[in-house]
C-alpha cells in the first residue's frame, strides 16, 4: 500500500535528517518516509543554533560524545564541500580574564591534546595582536572550529534521502502512535500510515512523542531560551575568530560569547533563561501548556532549585541590557550598549529527570518496534552525522 512503510522517522531536525541519511544507506531500497509537522526542515533547535562546527574541546578524552564530535566535525566539513555549501574554518579563541580561568585552561589544554585537537597556547600580548579588540590574560587558539548554515546542511540532506526513494512529509505533525506485533500505525494531519519500525528525533517535542507512543518516561523536556543580540553591520569586523569563555565546571550552561556567522554578521551571547513556550522565540511568548507540563514535574522545581543562584543571574542578564553589556564586555570591552542592535533567541530541548538531574548525555527509549531519541547532547548539530549511523545501528541490533 502507498502508505506503508520499512521505517518511519518522526523528526525533520538535523538529527533526524542524518538518521534518515544513514539509514538509506544501510538498508539499500528501504521504503522510507520522514516526517515534520512544520512546513520547513530545521525549523526549531536545528535552524537556530549558532551555526558553529565544533573541534570538541571541552568533551572528557575518550568519551562518546568527544569521539562523535570530533568525527562530526570532519563529516559535516566533507559533506559541504561535496554539495557546495559554504562554511568558513575561522578559529575559536578560548578567553581567560582571570588567573581561575588560566588555570582552567591548562585543563581544557590537556583534554584537547588528548582528543588529539590542534591548539596553540596564547599570552594576552599574542591575544591582543591577533584580537585587538578582546582583552584577557590568556586564550587558547583551537583552528579547526568552523561556522556553516545548518539549514542549507538540512536541505542537501533532504535532497539527497529524496534521491534515494525516502519520502518527507512536512505539516505533518503527528497525533497518535500504536505499536503493536507487526509495526507501528502513525496518524498525521495528512492521515495514517503504518510502518515496521519507528525512529522519533522529535528534539523539543521528544517527550510528548513518547508519552503518546504509550512509554513509560522519567524525564520532561525543559525549554530553555538562548538569548542574544546581532552587532549591526559596521562592527561586522570587531573580531575575526568565535570568542568563546573558559567555562565554568559548576555552572550547566557556557555563558556568553561572540560567534561569527557564515552570512558575515556577529552575533552576542546567549545566555540561558526559561523558556515559557518550547517554540517561543519572541520575549514574552508563553506557552500555557507547556507552563503546565513544567510545573506539574517535580524535576523542574528540583533543577530550578539547585540552579537558583545562576538562574537568577541569567534572568538579571535577560531583564537589564546593561548587565548583559557587561558580561559581554569581560571579554571585548569594545562593545557598546548601542551595538546590542536586535535581538533574537534560540530554544534547547533540555531533558530533565525526576530528581531534578539535568540529561547531558544521549537519552534512548525503546521499545520492540520503536527507537526514541529523547536527548541529543551537545554539539549535536555538528555531530548529526555520525549521531545518525549510531542510531541506525542501535535500531538495526
Amino acid at each position: 500500500m502507498d502508505n506503508d512503510y520499512d521505517y518511519c522517522i518522526i523528526g525533520g531536525g538535523i538529527v533526524g535528517l542524518a538518521t534518515a541519511l544513514a539509514l538509506t544507506e544501510r538498508v539499500k531500497g528501504a521504503r522510507l518516509v520522514l516526517l515534520e509537522k512544520e512546513a520547513d526542515l530545521a525549523a526549531h533547535q536545528t535552524g537556530h543554533n549558532s551555526g558553529v562546527i565544533h573541534a570538541g574541546v571541552y568533551y572528557q578524552p575518550g568519551s562518546l560524545k568527544a569521539r562523535l564530535c570530533r568525527e562530526g566535525a570532519q563529516a559535516t566539513k566533507e559533506f559541504c564541500t561535496a554539495k557546495g555549501i559554504a562554511f568558513n574554518v575561522c578559529g575559536k579563541l578560548l578567553v581567560a580574564t582571570n588567573q581561575t580561568e588560566l588555570d582552567r585552561m591548562a585543563g581544557l589544554a590537556e583534554r584537547a591534546a588528548a582528543n588529539e585537537i590542534g591548539f596553540e597556547h596564547l599570552n594576552s600580548d599574542q591575544l591582543r595582536r591577533i584580537e585587538p579588540t578582546v582583552s584577557g590574560l590568556g586564550a587558547l587558539l583551537v583552528p579547526s572550529t568552523g561556522i556553516v548554515d545548518y539549514r542549507q546542511v538540512c536541505n542537501a540532506i533532504a535532497e539527497e534521502i529524496v534521491s534515494r526513494g525516502c519520502v518527507i512529509q512536512r505539516s505533518a505533525a503527528v497525533t497518535t502512535v500504536r505499536e503493536d506485533e507487526t509495526g507501528v500505525s502513525v496518524a498525521t494531519r495528512h492521515g495514517r500510515l503504518r510502518a515496521s519500525k519507528l525512529i522519533a528525533c522529535a528534539g523539543l517535542q521528544s517527550d510528548r512523542i513518547a508519552r503518546a507512543a504509550g512509554l513509560d518516561i522519567k524525564h520532561r523536556i525543559v525549554p530553555f531560551r538562548g538569548e542574544y543580540y546581532v552587532l549591526p553591520p559596521g562592527r561586522s569586523e570587531i573580531v575575526k575568530h568565535l570568542i568563546y569563555p573558559i567555562p565554568d565546571p559548576e555552572l550547566p550552561f557556557l555563558g556568553v560569547h561572540l560567534t561569527r556567522m557564515i552570512d558575515g554578521s556577529i552575533t552576542v551571547g546567549p545566555n540561558a533563561v526559561l523558556g515559557l513556550s518550547r517554540e517561543g522565540y519572541a520575549k514574552g511568548d508563553l506557552n500555557f501548556i507547556d507552563i503546565l507540563d513544567m510545573v506539574l514535574f517535580p524535576g523542574f522545581w528540583r533543577t530550578i532549585a539547585a540552579n537558583l543562584r545562576s538562574g537568577l543571574d541569567e534572568l538579571r542578564g535577560s531583564l537589564n541590557k546593561r548587565h548583559y553589556l557587561d558580561l559581554c564586555r569581560k571579554y571585548c570591552p569594545d562593545l557598546k550598549l548601542e551595538d546590542l542592535k536586535t535581538p533574537a533567541a534560540g530554544i534547547r530541548a533540555q531533558a530533565v529527570l525526576y530528581d531534578g538531574t539535568l540529561v547531558h548525555d544521549f537519552l534512548f527509549v525503546e521499545s520492540e518496534r520503536m527507537l526514541h531519541v529523547c536527548n541529543a547532547p551537545s554539539p549535536a548539530a555538528t555531530s548529526a552525522i555520525p549521531i545518525g549511523k549510531m542510531i541506525v545501528d542501535r535500531l538495526l541490533q
